[in-house]
């Protein structure tokens, strides 16, 4: 009897150290793949900053790596065009759309969520049927309506298009089914109003969703192209993406400054999604799984 369980040990641990190294393979096999598609993922990224840093005589060059880094297409980009103006409109615009979009979200979410009236399915409905129009389809109805008011070449022109979200109230109101009604029911009992309810309640109990929709309407705002370029005619309103593209020409080094501009470009998106994408993710997932 103490020879058998003495085998039984030995094929225990055993078998432990198989299911460890398998573990262990498994491991590798998967941080290995994890590198691979990270450099994938990344390479645009990488192949922009090399190429920014190259001289304009090394552009066609074979070599992916320069031998002679210099940072003077970057000192050029801010010579030649009024980039750091370009910078702050597309701040401003990016600023305000983002605040606009998140507080015509909340307080259309809560409407649809928390208060009674007809057809509030019906109009949730036609919100969210509107995100299935391409943008490009209204951009010219939206721009002979702008410049019927008077307000090309400005930054209302830039912004009153994309002040909501119908992406927004979605997530906010599939935020909003999460909480229970009777804490509505029982924040009105005690006297708060609706606008109350809101402050002091959803907004801090909805902090990943708002970080969610932040980072989302915030790059969509800082990356808008055809609108800015169609609205604005100066370089007082002239948005970041509009400046780098004046910038390209035929010639080497002309590519070179836009390749600089791009990476100066990517500088604020990329810390934004560095230091808001778990809140992204946690808010994109706030609501879809009950319980």
């Amino acid at each position: 009897m103490q020879v058998s369980r003495n085998i039984k040990e030995i094929n225990a641990k055993q078998r432990e150290k198989s299911i460890k190294r398998s573990l262990k393979k498994t491991d590798i096999l998967r941080l290995i793949l994890n590198i691979v598609v990270v450099f994938f993922v990344l390479f645009p990224i990488i192949y922009a900053f090399v190429m920014s840093v190259k001289p304009s005589h090394e552009l066609y060059d074979k070599t992916f790596f320069t031998a002679h880094p210099t940072l003077n297409n970057y000192k050029d980009v801010f010579k030649i065009a009024p980039i750091e103006g370009y910078i702050i409109n597309s701040l401003i615009v990016s600023v305000i759309i983002t605040f606009f979009q998140m507080v015509t979200a909340i307080l259309s979410a809560f409407a649809l969520h928390f208060l009674n009236f007809k057809k509030k399915g019906i109009l949730f409905a036609i919100i969210m049927a509107t995100t299935m129009i391409p943008g490009e389809t209204t951009i010219i109805s939206n721009f002979l309506m702008i410049s019927g008011w008077g307000f090309t070449d400005s930054f209302f022109g830039l912004v009153a298009p994309y002040l909501t979200s119908a992406m927004g109230i979605f997530l906010f109101r599939q935020a909003f089914k999460s909480f229970p009604m009777e804490i509505y029911e029982a924040s009105k009992i005690d006297g708060a109003s609706d606008l109350g309810f809101i402050f002091r309640i959803l907004i801090p109990l909805s902090k990943p969703t708002i970080g969610a929709l932040a980072v989302q309407s915030f790059l969509g705002a800082w990356n808008m192209y055809m609108w800015p370029l169609l609205i604005t005619g100066s370089d007082r309103y002239r948005t970041v993406q509009i400046g780098i593209s004046m910038l390209n020409s035929a010639d080497s080094q002309s590519m070179l400054l836009m390749i600089a501009g791009v990476v100066v470009c990517m500088i604020p998106s990329l810390i934004i999604f560095m230091f808001a994408q778990k809140n992204m993710v946690k808010g994109l997932t706030t609501g879809a799984v009950k319980g």
